[in-house]
C-alpha cells in the first residue's frame, strides 16, 4: 500500500528491498525523463525523496557502473508502473531490481503512476509512505512522514574528506553539497579540482588558493543552510564563482535573494530554458523542489528563465564575478545543450569577465 499525507491511497506490489519496519517514508516527487533512470536514482539531490517515474517501463537496459552519479543511491525509494526483469544492453552488469536490492532501496510497482503523478501535480509534492506492513501501519507512517522543508540533507550526502581530480593549469575548489560525478568529470576536463566537504569554511577555501569556486547541486531546503550561505558571503567578490542547482540557490541567497518551494518542482530532462543574453533556447535536465524568488535578487541580474512557468533559471553578477544556473548543464545522460556554461566558467577564470558564448 502507498498512502500520502493527505490520505490518498494506492495499491501495488512490493519489489526490490523489503524494509524490516514494513514501510518506507519520504517526500514523493515525479520525474518525467524517458531514460537515465540509473542517473536519476543515484543523484544525491533526491535524498529524502521517493521518485515516481512517469515513463511506464523502467529497467529495460539494466545497470552499468559507468552510469552511477554517486557511490550509492540516496533516494528513499522508487515507484514505477512496470519494472523490467530483463536487461538488454551489452554494458549492463545486472538488473535494476538487483541493483536496488544491493543498495537496500525499496520499490513499489504496478500502481497507476499516471494517477499518482496527476495527484502530485494538482496538490503538490507530498510526504507519505508505502510498504508491505498493512494499511494501518503504512497509514500511521504516512501521517508522521517528513518532507524536505527546513531540513539540512546536505550533511548526509557531502564527502567527509577532500579529494582531487584533473590536472589543468587552473585550480578550482568545488563545494560538495551532493555533487554528481558528471559535474566532477566536466570540471576535471578543464581544471585541477579539489572537492571539499560542504562544511568547509571561508578561510579553509582561501588556504587552498583557488582560481575559482564551484558550488554543486544537492538535496533539501536551501533556507536550512545558513552556515553555507555565510561562507559564500565571505567569499563573494574575492574569487570567481559558478553554481549549479542548490549551488545556484545558495549563491542567490548570498546575493540577497529569497527562495521558496515550488508546488511539485522540476524533475525531468526536457525543460526549455531561455538564455536572456544570447536569446538562445536550451533543452535542459532539472531536479529541484526549491527556486529563487522573483524580483528578490538584490545584487546581479536574472540571466535565464524557464519557458514553461517563468521560474528563474540563472543569475549573474559581473561586479562579483559570479554566475549560476538552476538546471544541470553536466546532465547525464543528457541533454547537453548547456555544457557551454563550463566553458563560460573557464573564460571567467582566465579573463576575469562574464562573456556570452
Amino acid at each position: 500500500m502507498l498512502v500520502l499525507s493527505d490520505g490518498a491511497t494506492f495499491e501495488g506490489y512490493a519489489a526490490a528491498h523489503l524494509p524490516d519496519e514494513g514501510f518506507v517514508t519520504g517526500e514523493f516527487v515525479f520525474n518525467t525523463a524517458l531514460s537515465g533512470y540509473q542517473e536519476v536514482i543515484t543523484d544525491p539531490s533526491y535524498a529524502g525523496q521517493v521518485i515516481c517515474f512517469t515513463y511506464p517501463h523502467i529497467g529495460n537496459y539494466g545497470v552499468s557502473d559507468l552510469d552511477d552519479e554517486s557511490s550509492r543511491p540516496h533516494c528513499r525509494a522508487v515507484v514505477v508502473r512496470e519494472l523490467s526483469d530483463v536487461a538488454s544492453n551489452w554494458r549492463s552488469r545486472t538488473t535494476l531490481e538487483s541493483f536496488l536490492i544491493e543498495h537496500r532501496i525499496p520499490a513499489l510497482v504496478g500502481i497507476d503512476t499516471r494517477r499518482l503523478t496527476r495527484h502530485l501535480r494538482d496538490h503538490g509534492a507530498r510526504a507519505g509512505a508505502f510498504g508491505h506492513g498493512g494499511l494501518d501501519v503504512v497509514r500511521d507512517a504516512a501521517a508522521s512522514a517528513l518532507g524536505t522543508d527546513g531540513r539540512d540533507l546536505v550533511r548526509d550526502v557531502s564527502t567527509p574528506t577532500s579529494y582531487t581530480r584533473g590536472g589543468g593549469d587552473l585550480h578550482v575548489v568545488a563545494m560538495d553539497y551532493g555533487i554528481k560525478r558528471a559535474m566532477v568529470d566536466q570540471l576535471a576536463q578543464r581544471f585541477r579540482v579539489t572537492v571539499v566537504p560542504a562544511s568547509t569554511g571561508a578561510d579553509e577555501v582561501r588556504a587552498l588558493a583557488p582560481d575559482g569556486l564551484f558550488l554543486s547541486n544537492g538535496p533539501g531546503d536551501p533556507a536550512a543552510l545558513r552556515d553555507q550561505v555565510a561562507v559564500l558571503g565571505e567569499l563573494l567578490g574575492t574569487v570567481p564563482i559558478f553554481g549549479i542547482c542548490l549551488g545556484h540557490q545558495l549563491l542567490a541567497t548570498a546575493l540577497g535573494a529569497s527562495t521558496h518551494k515550488l508546488a511539485f518542482g522540476h524533475h525531468g530532462s526536457n525543460h526549455p530554458v531561455k538564455d536572456l543574453a544570447s536569446g538562445r533556447i536550451e533543452i535542459t535536465a532539472q531536479n529541484h523542489n526549491y527556486a529563487v524568488g522573483a524580483d528578490s535578487l538584490e545584487r546581479g541580474v536574472v540571466s535565464h528563465v524557464n519557458l514553461n512557468d517563468g521560474v528563474i533559471e540563472g543569475i549573474s553578477s559581473s561586479g562579483d564575478r559570479c554566475f549560476s544556473v538552476q538546471y544541470h548543464p553536466e546532465a547525464g545522460p543528457g541533454p547537453h545543450d548547456a555544457r557551454y556554461l563550463f566553458t563560460r566558467f573557464d573564460s571567467l577564470l582566465r579573463r576575469g569577465t562574464l562573456e556570452v558564448l
